[in-house]
C-alpha cells in the first residue's frame, strides 16, 4: 500500500485486500469503516473470526464445514443417506440447502479439477466419494458442479471413474446457464434443477 496512510492503516488494507473480490478500494472503504466503529464491535469482529477460525472444520463424512465430527446435515437420520449430492465447496451445499427441495446427502470436493490451477483429482476429495460408493449405500449421485468448463471436467472425471460402479450418476437440469456459479443461482432455479435432474452417461 502506498505511504499515504499510517502504517497500521495500510497494514489493515494490505490484509483486506488478500480476501477474494476485494481491491484496495474496497479494502480502504472497510478499513476507514473498522477505524470508525467502536473498540466492542472490533472485538466483536476480530473474535468471530478467530472463533470460525478455531471451532470449524471438515465433517468427517463429507467435508462440508462443521463444528463437531460430523456436519448436521450428515447427522440427521432423516436424510436420505442413499443420495449423495456432490459439490465443489461448502458455498454450494448452502444454496441447494436454500432452495429446500434436496433431503439426500452432500460430498464437498473441495475444489474442481482445473489442469490450469494445478489442481488434480488429487488435490481434491476424490478418492473419499471413490471410498463412499465403493463401501455400499449410495443408489445415485448427483453431480451439481458449476455450469464451466472446471466443472465439466470434473463431472466428466467422476463419471469415468465411478462408471464401473454401478452407481446412478444425474447432472443438474435446465434452468442453470453455461458458466454461472451454484452460489449465485436462486433458490427456484436450483429447485428446479434438482427436480429435472438428468441421468449421465
Amino acid at each position: 500500500m502506498s505511504a499515504e496512510f499510517a502504517p497500521p492503516i495500510a497494514r489493515l488494507i494490505d490484509e483486506l485486500m488478500k480476501m477474494p473480490t476485494v481491491g484496495p478500494k474496497s479494502a480502504a472503504r472497510l478499513a476507514f469503516y473498522l477505524i470508525g466503529a467502536s473498540r466492542d464491535d472490533a472485538r466483536r469482529l476480530a473474535e468471530a473470526i478467530l472463533e470460525v477460525k478455531e471451532r470449524i472444520r471438515p465433517c468427517r463424512q463429507c467435508f462440508n464445514l462443521a463444528e463437531a465430527e460430523l456436519c448436521p446435515i450428515c447427522a440427521d437420520p432423516m436424510r436420505d443417506q442413499k443420495l449423495v449430492c456432490v459439490v465443489a465447496d461448502a458455498r454450494d451445499v448452502a444454496a441447494i440447502e436454500r432452495a429446500r427441495e434436496y433431503r439426500g446427502l452432500y460430498h464437498v470436493l473441495g475444489g474442481l479439477i482445473s489442469p490450469m490451477d494445478g489442481i488434480g483429482p488429487d488435490e481434491i476429495h476424490v478418492a473419499s466419494l471413490l471410498k463412499r460408493v465403493q463401501d455400499g449405500g449410495v443408489a445415485e449421485l448427483i453431480l451439481a458442479m458449476d455450469a464451466n468448463v472446471s466443472g465439466e471436467t470434473t463431472a466428466l472425471y467422476l463419471v469415468r471413474l465411478l462408471k464401473a460402479s454401478g452407481v446412478k450418476m444425474t447432472r443438474l437440469a435446465y434452468g442453470l446457464p453455461h458458466g454461472m456459479n451454484l452460489e449465485y443461482a436462486d433458490e427456484v432455479t436450483l429447485a428446479r434443477s434438482m427436480q429435472g435432474r438428468r441421468d449421465v452417461d
